[in-house]
């Protein structure tokens, strides 16, 4: 029997997942989703394209492999249809490389309102939620009141849908709200959707993944978002509404925890992330902005400027415990060439003491980091395909992070290219 090896964010999500699925993907027969939904945005660059994938699995540009979509994503069909007409349009045949699990929960139209209206009621303390509706969905499936993939193949998919957008219609009252003018016209477009989406195949992907284990398939599991953001471990309340990290691997696709290969651990050489929450070691002056320009650090889904900082030791330690990361791939080490000195917080001061583990709040009133600081490297690393070309700084830089950690580094990324990825 074969294994299932995991590739997750370490971070607050962004960290290059997209890249490096992509790259692995030779390596396996199967890549599959786990979990989130359209507010994830992995981003691949090959040849002079770039290609945003929100839904789909990063395998999607490999014609060897065939993607899953797993129970526990949650769908909108609106968005998923134009990502796939979009791959149709580059010549590929997605339809031929692509399975969606049953039981994976819709996205309606009416959860993009009440995501929004959720935000509006929260004002200042907002979460800074993506408005794509991905809350408000996984808040049915807890409650028991989703509508699931599955169901669009049954006679009463209609009646269960307006059942549930009434349901939506009445709690919007209770904002003082309604679905809007224009509500009409994008249920039409997600119905046109859900119709489109039943050529594709939908299947019991349990099963499916099962069975391509016990015939020795190679099977790569792909994240969504970031430890950091995870539902359970990240920084509550300013997290993603699924779980992010390994275990929802096993949930998201219907596979036991004996069946893990190893587990890859993605992590930028800096930080960053998108809307409200602590961030210890934001860097917001000039330094910070110089950071984003260069490493585009602006939203795949949203396009919103992602906050910028310095690599957080405590943090990226905690992920890898939590996940039980077996390497590391650094991405964007490209962004920090020509820094003097590079900073890395090693420790957090919490309540007057030096502790070098994640609190349970890490907000600035409580936590404040103790950096190191490192020398920089000069070099153009863009074109280092071996770690022999690597500047000594950078290798010092990747020794440091590996005697912290304890886990090897073994892809950094140097480029958002296919080829700039440099195997240590």
């Amino acid at each position: 029997m074969s294994s299932v090896d995991v590739l997750l964010g370490l971070q607050w999500g962004d960290e290059g997942k997209g890249k490096i699925v992509d790259v692995l993907s030779g390596n396996y027969q199967i890549i599959a989703r786990f979990q989130g939904g359209p507010n994830a945005g992995h981003t691949l660059k090959i040849g002079d394209q770039k290609h945003v994938l929100h839904t789909v699995p990063s395998g999607i540009f490999n014609p060897d492999v065939m993607n899953v979509i797993g129970n526990g994503v949650v769908i909108d069909p609106i968005v998923l249809r134009k990502e796939l007409e979009n791959i149709e349009k580059l010549g590929l045949e997605p339809k031929k490389r692509l399975i969606i699990s049953r039981r994976a929960h819709l996205i309606l139209p009416s959860h993009r309102v009440l995501d929004a209206a959720n935000e509006r009621w929260k004002g200042k303390n907002k979460i800074g939620s993506t408005l794509k509706g991905i809350g408000p969905a996984y808040m049915d499936k807890t409650g028991r009141n989703g509508i699931r993939i599955g169901n669009i193949e049954l006679d009463d998919f209609p009646d269960i849908y307006k059942s549930l957008v009434d349901k939506h219609k009445d709690i919007l009252k209770l904002y003082g709200e309604s679905v809007g003018d224009d509500f009409k016209t994008t249920e039409k477009e997600w119905l046109e959707a859900v119709a489109y989406l039943k050529d594709y195949s939908l299947e019991d992907t349990e099963y499916y993944l099962n069975h391509a284990l016990l015939t020795g398939k190679k099977i790569l599991a792909e994240g969504a978002q970031g430890t950091l953001l995870d539902v359970d471990f990240g920084t509550y309340p300013f997290v993603t509404s699924s779980n992010t990290i390994c275990a929802g691997a096993f949930q998201g696709l219907g596979i036991s925890p004996n069946k893990i290969g190893n587990v890859i651990g993605i992590f930028k050489a800096y930080c960053t992330r998108v809307g409200s929450g602590p961030f210890p070691t934001e860097v917001t002056d000039d330094l910070g902005e110089q950071i984003r320009q260069k490493g585009n650090e602006f939203g795949s889904t949203t396009g919103r400027p992602r906050r910028t900082g310095w690599l957080d030791l405590p943090a990226l330690k905690y992920s890898i415990m939590i996940n039980g990361v077996t390497e590391l791939h650094m991405m964007k080490a490209d962004v920090l060439t020509g820094l003097d000195e590079i900073k890395v917080c090693t420790h957090y001061s919490y309540r007057g003491k030096i502790v070098d583990y994640v609190p349970f709040r890490v907000d600035e009133s409580h936590v404040q980091p103790v950096y190191q600081s490192l020398k920089g490297w000069k070099k153009d690393i863009s074109i280092c395909r071996e770690k022999t070309k690597m500047p000594r700084e950078l290798k010092q830089y990747i020794q440091f992070i590996e005697k912290h950690t304890g886990v090897k580094i073994a892809c950094v990324s140097v480029g958002p290219e296919r080829t700039e990825t440099l195997f240590l």
